[in-house]
């Protein structure tokens, strides 16, 4: 060991490198990591290329590499190491891959929860069909009235349905939306006490989930033909259904203010 180097015992060196004193003796065994130099009283020690090593193969074993193909890397002067560093870089983005989309799963189980709702992806998909973009609503929602008195509201109340209380939901809203068709077919015109009958069944609709005032069922329904996805799905019903159901909630609510 030359002039100014550092030397440092097993323990010393298991310290400062966070690796057991066992992991050291196996290196040491198998011609890995030898100490290259000794005491007075014969114990092996580390000096700092010892450690420089040691540092080398700790960083490919974070890699994955195993341990011959280390010995190899490090005292083979004709081993590639570039080659076998990209190989090791193109599983370890597969790695990051496979641990965000198990992230991602985890974060919508925890929004699942958080958001009340009590189904599983399936269930949901089983009754509101596999195209309803349920998440998609929720997220845009949450960022839009996160902090409203409606939105807490519905969170609470939504937290207590159960998935028949979820069928309920979904039959009751199919049939006052037919029911809606059915008066747009028929010419019953906003404002008329059977389209003011049809607005009320829609805002008590809404009551389950939040408390809605004429001003909030009227926002509510500005929503029905200014967002192209509510818009498809009433006239997806009845073309033409979304700006009817928008002018009868509208006829309502002046009525009643």
């Amino acid at each position: 060991m030359s002039d100014g180097e550092t030397s440092r015992t097993v323990g010393a060196v298991a310290r400062l490198t966070g690796v057991s004193v066992r992991t050291l003796h196996h290196y040491d065994q198998i011609g890995l990591v030898v100490p290259s130099g000794r005491t007075a009283a014969g114990y092996r020690v580390y000096d700092d290329v010892d450690v420089e090593r040691l540092h080398r193969v700790l960083t490919y074993r974070e890699l994955g590499f195993p341990l011959e193909q280390i010995a190899t890397l490090l005292d083979d002067p004709a081993a590639d190491a570039s080659a076998h560093l990209r190989d090791q870089h193109a599983l370890l983005i597969g790695r990051i891959d496979r641990l965000r989309r198990m992230v991602a799963a985890v974060e919508d189980m925890m929004d699942a929860k958080n958001n009340g709702i009590q189904l599983t992806a399936e269930e949901q998909a089983e009754i509101f069909g596999r195209d309803w973009p349920g998440d998609e609503y929720a997220a845009e929602a949450e960022e839009r009235w996160g902090d409203s008195d409606a939105w807490q509201q519905s969170r609470e109340r939504v937290a207590r349905f159960s998935k028949d209380d979820w069928r309920a939901v979904k039959a009751e809203t199919e049939a006052l939306e037919r029911r809606f068709a059915d008066a747009m077919r028929a010419d019953v015109v906003p404002g008329s006490a059977e389209a003011n009958v049809l607005a009320e069944e829609h805002r008590e609709s809404i009551n389950r989930f939040y408390d809605c005032g004429y001003e909030m069922h009227v926002n509510l329904a500005g929503m029905y033909v200014a967002d192209p996805r509510f818009t498809e799905h009433y006239d997806g019903v009845a073309p033409g259904l979304a700006k009817y159901v928008h002018d009868v909630i509208v006829a309502n609510a002046r009525q009643a203010s």
